[in-house]
């Protein structure tokens, strides 16, 4: 005899492999076993790639890497209860961060919420606006219509991937089974329920014209990829790039800016306008920069990350620009040259202080390889001695959190395929994600934890108390 629970969860683990899902991470339970089986089936049939996790916040942050690294939807498979609460921190990244993830969260059916039964409790919201969607599917009955499974996993990798100029990002499905909770048939990996993606709808976007004459700095906050880049080198601007922005790459590329902001100021009240692309939260003095109510703020918006208007004081916020008149070439060159002194004159320090190990992990990179950096102190070095130099750097600025970054690493790494990540992360960033180094053997990871002992980075020294 089939089970419906299985019947529904073949043909939607099958639908979700004809999409585009190839992976999913499970932490294991009884009440998701169904789903757990036909992710096995499909795995088996090299379909899918299953992972498996102990613990699910661990689990969910190396989802998350994973997604990160792939841009592809990654399927999360958790039983009833907590194990749901403890996706929520790598939620709340994903989702401000724009990665796609679809959380599959098995629970008891709706009867037996408030009523006191085992591992029960209210899933439905359970993330509030940090997915999505959510959808409470209820516990399928027989016979099972296979369209129903079909349309749910179109409709959660659409909204998943941020098809029609929505966000990307997590979404949930609550799926909710009644006993019995599984059976050998069917097999996932026999069918193909033929589930496909609704071509994106026709886009219009703004555009703002901007007149060349003006001294332009461009921003690049986290996630700003390579159009800001593009930008920069086509209008001639400097570029101020953060690590994790993709475009911190070639002689547009300012290194030490934080410095010069605040050292240089003939250079940095000669400052007309800034655009920005991306989430640039790095630096107290870009924020400044942004802050100022004497300059033209043009905001590209970032499909990833979301809106950035922190100080209401952005002039035009629009999906493109481009720039009508010439520009001066003296005006990048100048910045170029106030770098260039302004590193020639620092000292280099101790020979193994966090500027030297920025400097040696980037040097022993290559253009294959991921480095991963630890969302406080050690970005914030990266972003004041990083070379510009044409390498994949990843963090989780999303929220900005340290908890999650040895995972999130793992999800990486686990699509290197022969290059290296290198993770640079701070002593409380490891005690704080130090699960997940356990070792499961699944693989060989080509994956460096470079912990720095930093005594806690030193923040509260920072306080203004």
């Amino acid at each position: 005899m089939q089970s419906p629970a299985q019947v529904f969860s073949a043909n939607l683990l099958a639908a979700l492999s004809e999409l585009e899902v190839e992976e999913v991470f499970l932490s294991p339970g009884s009440r998701s076993q169904s789903l757990a089986i036909a992710a096995q089936q499909l795995h088996d049939a090299n379909r899918l790639v299953l992972r498996v996790r102990i613990d699910e916040r661990s689990m969910a942050f190396t989802a998350l890497g994973a997604a990160k690294a792939s841009g592809r939807p990654v399927a999360i498979i958790t039983t009833s209860g907590t194990a749901v609460a403890n996706l929520l921190p790598a939620v709340l990244e994903a989702s401000h961060s724009g990665v796609p993830l679809i959380l599959l969260t098995a629970d008891r059916p709706a009867e037996l919420r408030g009523v006191g039964a085992n591992q029960t409790t209210n899933q439905v919201g359970i993330f509030g606006d940090s997915v999505r969607s959510c959808i409470d599917v209820e516990a399928p009955t027989d016979p099972v219509d296979p369209n129903q499974p079909k349309a749910l996993a179109e409709q959660a990798v659409a909204t998943a991937l941020g098809i029609n100029q929505d966000s990307p990002g997590p979404v949930q499905l609550n799926l909710c089974f009644r006993e019995p909770l599984s059976s050998a048939e069917p097999n996932a990996s026999d069918l193909y329920p033929g589930a496909m993606l609704s071509e994106q709808n026709n886009f219009q976007p703004s555009f703002a014209v901007l007149a060349g004459e003006k001294n332009t700095i461009l921003v690049a906050g986290a996630e700003a990829g390579l159009e800001a880049l593009e930008a920069a080198e086509a209008f001639g601007w400097p570029i101020f790039a953060e690590p994790s922005s993709r475009c911190r790459i070639g002689a547009n590329a300012i290194v030490g800016y934080p410095a010069l902001l605040e050292e240089d100021k003939a250079l940095s009240d000669g400052i007309e306008r800034v655009v920005v692309y991306g989430k640039p939260t790095l630096s107290r003095q870009v924020q400044r920069l942004i802050a100022r109510r004497d300059i033209e703020l043009v905001v590209v918006k970032s499909k990833l990350m979301g809106p950035f208007n922190p100080y209401a004081n952005a002039t035009e916020i629009v999906d493109e620009i481009t720039v009508n008149g010439e520009v001066s070439n003296d005006w990048l060159a100048r910045w170029r040259v106030a770098a260039h002194n302004w590193l020639s004159v620092q000292e280099t320090g101790k020979s193994l202080d966090r500027r030297k190990i920025i400097e040696v992990v980037y040097e022993a990179s290559e253009i294959e390889d991921t480095i991963v950096l630890g969302a406080s102190r050690m970005i914030r070095e990266a972003d004041t001695w990083a070379p510009a130099k044409a390498v994949r750097v990843f963090s989780n600025r999303g929220l900005a959190g340290i908890d999650g970054t040895i995972a999130t690493a793992t999800g990486i790494a686990l699509g290197g395929e022969g290059s290296f990540t290198r993770a640079i992360i701070g002593d409380l960033t490891l005690l704080h994600d130090a699960s997940s180094m356990i070792e499961d053997g699944e693989e060989d990871l080509n994956l460096q934890l470079i912990m720095v002992n930093d005594h806690g980075g030193s923040l509260f020294e920072k306080l203004e108390v």
